[in-house]
């Protein structure tokens, strides 16, 4: 699908990494100009492989992690820390003081109970439950916050 327009002094390659149905090119469709790299003057600039190789890094295992499982439980879990932090019960990372953001925490409210809607009728009994509680628990907060300011 390269198409050339020479008559104005300039050239259209397409250089996308998959065709018009979505499916990989294969590295045999694409021309050598077409491939990134130090012997294509216009990608590389003329510079070095070692100047345009980057690094390898090793990732690290899912087990080494030092995130949780993430499941329903923990999702829920993270959004609820979340309406806490903008109660204020955490200090800010950067100030180490806690900082009250009312209208952040509602919309963390709002957004566990958009989860609540969406998922009725998906979810076990436990994480019903629990969704429900953290849910009653963080309206009753941002009640006694509004009466409080």
């Amino acid at each position: 699908m390269e198409e050339e327009k020479k008559d104005k002094g300039f050239v259209i390659k397409d250089r996308r990494l998959f065709d018009e149905s979505g499916a990989a090119r294969v590295e045999e469709e694409m021309k050598p100009e077409d491939r990134k790299g130090p012997e294509n003057p216009e990608d590389g600039a003329g510079a070095s492989p070692a100047e345009t190789d980057t690094p390898e890094v090793d990732i690290p295992e899912a087990e080494t992690s030092p995130f949780p499982e993430i499941n329903f439980a923990s999702f829920i879990f993270s959004l609820s820390t979340t309406a806490m932090y903008h109660f204020g019960d955490f200090p800010d990372p950067a100030t180490k003081k806690p900082q009250r953001n009312l209208p952040a925490a509602k919309q963390t409210i709002d957004i566990l109970s958009i989860l609540k809607t969406k998922t009725e009728g998906n979810l076990d009994e436990q994480e019903k439950q629990m969704l429900e509680g953290i849910l009653y628990e963080l309206r009753m907060r941002f009640i006694k916050e509004m009466t409080n300011k």
